[in-house]
Order: C-alpha cells, then sequence, then structure tokens
C-alpha cells in the first residue's frame, strides 16, 4: 500500500499540533503567571496592529490572535512536512520526534528574532513585550504532536503495526496531557492552586504585595493615558499596559489565596514611598493637570519612571529564592516593561529585536 501525499498529511498533522498547542497555552499560561487573553491579543496586534488593543482583551482580539498562531504553527507543518518532506515525509515516529524539537528551537526564534520584528510584520511590540522562551513553549508544544505524522502518512489500514502502536499511545499522551492542565486550571478557578514551593516565604509576600500595589497605580496612570494621549499609538500602548497590569494582579491575587489562605495585607504609606518607581501624589498630579500639549511627554516620562521601578523589583524577585512560578512571572515582567518603555519611545527594526534580546539577560534600566 502506497504512502499518502506528503502534502496532505502535512495539512492535517497541521490542523492537530496547532489546536494542540492552543489549548495548551490556554491551560497552562496562568500556571506560569501568563494572562493568555492578554497574550492573545498581543499576538492578534502582529498583523491586526494598535486596533485590536484594549483595556480588556475582546473576544475579536482574542479570536483573531487565536486564529494567526494557529495560522502560524500550520505552516511550521507545512513547511517541516511537505516543503522539507524530502528528507522527513518517511521517517518514523521517533527521528520526528529528534528532529522536531530543534525544529521548535529555529522556527519559534525565527519568528522572535526575524519575521515578526522584522520583514514581513515589523512588529516590534510582540517581541518587545514577551520574552522569547514564551514562542518556545508554544512550538514547543506544538512540535510534540509532530511524531503522529508517521500514522498521517498512511491511509486508513495500511499504517505500520510499530507506527499505529507509537499513535496510540502519544495521542493518549497527548489527551492526558490536556486532562491535567484542564484539571490545573479548574483547581485555579477553585482557589487550590499547587502549593507554594519557594523557600523565602516571607520576601515573596512582600514581593506579592509590593507588585500588586504597584501594578494599581501602573493602571490608574495607563487610564491616563488611554482617556487623555494626543498620539493614537501611544493611547493603544497605554491600553496594552493596563490590560497586562490587570492581568498579572489577577494571577497574583490568585496566587495569594490559593498559598497563604488569608488576605493580603495593604501596603503601608512607608512602605509605597520605599517602593521603586512608586510615583508620589505630587507626581500623579503633574500627569493629570497636564495640558493637552504636555500630557503625552509627561505621561512618557512617569510612565518610564514608574516602569523602571517595576523592573527593579521584578528583577529582584527572578534572583532571589521565592516560588519558581512567581520568578518566572517576574522574568517576563521585567521583559515586557523594559520593553515597552521602549515602545514608549518609538524603537523599532534591528534595535528593537537587540534591545529585546538584552533584555531577557539583565537588567538594563538604570
Amino acid at each position: 500500500m502506497q504512502p499518502r501525499s506528503r502534502w496532505i498529511a502535512a495539512a492535517e498533522l497541521g490542523l492537530i499540533s496547532s489546536t494542540f498547542s492552543t489549548i495548551v497555552s490556554q491551560l497552562f499560561a496562568a500556571r506560569i503567571g501568563r494572562d493568555a487573553w492578554v497574550d492573545w491579543m498581543t499576538v492578534a496586534a502582529i498583523p491586526g496592529r494598535d486596533w485590536v488593543l484594549s483595556i480588556e482583551p475582546s473576544w475579536t482580539a482574542v479570536l483573531a490572535g487565536i486564529a494567526f498562531h494557529q495560522w502560524a504553527d500550520f505552516s511550521w507543518a507545512m513547511m517541516f512536512f511537505g516543503v522539507l518532506g524530502r528528507w522527513t515525509a518517511d521517517l518514523r515516529p521517533i527521528p520526528i520526534l529528534f528532529l522536531a524539537l530543534p525544529w521548535a528551537v529555529v522556527s519559534s526564534a525565527t519568528e522572535w528574532f526575524l519575521l515578526v520584528p522584522l520583514f514581513p510584520f515589523w512588529q516590534p511590540l510582540f517581541t518587545l513585550q514577551q520574552p522569547y522562551w514564551i514562542g518556545l513553549l508554544v512550538h514547543g508544544a506544538s512540535a510534540f504532536i509532530y511524531p503522529l505524522f508517521a500514522w498521517l502518512r498512511w491511509p486508513r489500514g495500511g499504517v505500520p503495526d510499530t507506527d499505529a502502536r507509537f499513535a496510540r499511545i502519544w495521542a493518549t499522551a497527548a489527551l492526558a496531557t490536556i486532562v491535567l492542565l484542564a484539571g490545573m486550571a479548574l483547581l485555579s478557578v477553585l482557589g487550590r492552586e499547587l502549593p507554594w514551593m519557594g523557600r523565602d516565604e516571607d520576601t515573596d509576600q512582600t514581593y506579592i504585595r509590593h507588585m500588586t500595589r504597584h501594578h494599581v497605580q501602573g493602571i490608574e496612570l495607563a487610564r491616563l493615558g488611554v482617556d487623555r494621549a494626543g498620539d493614537s499609538h501611544l493611547r493603544a500602548l497605554a491600553m496594552l499596559m493596563a490590560a497586562s497590569q490587570s492581568g498579572e494582579n489577577r494571577i497574583f491575587d490568585g496566587w495569594w489565596q490559593s498559598w497563604f489562605k488569608t488576605p493580603m495585607p495593604e501596603c503601608t504609606g512607608e512602605e509605597r514611598a520605599a517602593m521603586p518607581g512608586y510615583l508620589t501624589p505630587a507626581q500623579m498630579q503633574q500627569v493629570r493637570s497636564a495640558s493637552p500639549e504636555q500630557f503625552d511627554a509627561r505621561f512618557v516620562a512617569m510612565m518610564t519612571l514608574h516602569h523602571k521601578g517595576t523592573v527593579k523589583m521584578a528583577d529582584q524577585a527572578w534572583r532571589g529564592r521565592g516560588d519558581p512560578r512567581l520568578r518566572i512571572m517576574a522574568h517576563a515582567i521585567r521583559h515586557e516593561q523594559q520593553g515597552e518603555i521602549a515602545l514608549m519611545q518609538e524603537i523599532s527594526g534591528t534595535a528593537a529585536v537587540t534591545a529585546a534580546f538584552r533584555n531577557m539577560f539583565a537588567d538594563r534600566i538604570n
């Protein structure tokens, strides 16, 4: 019996793998401190630009982000098994798996470093707002499904016995992964995340309290930008800032309730005054009272100061001994807010890629 067209099998594999990575991303995001709705909106901004950004991600933006992600994942599968099918289409499942994992690294890096921020989309927001490892995890989830191609390659009834057995095991593992992540997501909704796993509880509690309060002020400042900024791109960026920090605060609140079982104490006036980048009432009033001609420059200056403080706090948490989930989230916050400072300065092109790459490895904000 002859194998099926590699292009048809690749298309079927692309639909399955992209759907799997979408489901895994949606269910797993909050476990590492990501708001999936905000991330889908950011993905939608690659082709949709500023019009998809809002304080509360709309269903239109979320569905557009999911559709764009699935199109990209589908395209990478077609490239791997179709365009490169001369070398990959006849491989058995295990060799496919060993090639798929490096392929996830290559494909995610190509998107993050080149295709999105440079040609053809010229959209620096995605690369500056999301560290590279997020895309790598998503592409890795898609690559996990690639070994099923050896089963899809054959017509029904013609699959070699070894490939059929492997496909049953692999498909069962994929479904079990979804069920496990769905269970964890449900427990999260019920306020029962996995227990705290850090080595310094007092420091983690202080970080969550301080960052939550810091974000509350950041959201207030961002909403002023949404209401008053004269530059339309700055208004859209302010919407994204408010959405990102609101989503992160929801995750902080859920983690606190699951881990510590007591109400989160409010920060005292002394604590607020000691937080890096926390604006004084006089500084906030300077933004509120700025004239229309002065507002954009005043907003950028104050939001930059505020973001620099967030970066310092997140950098300390990233380098600390706290819960691994909190540290991973801190790394993403550090990257995101350094990126937003660069976006307020209208950085683009190769300079944006260089800045984003540096932001992942060190606190570059003085």
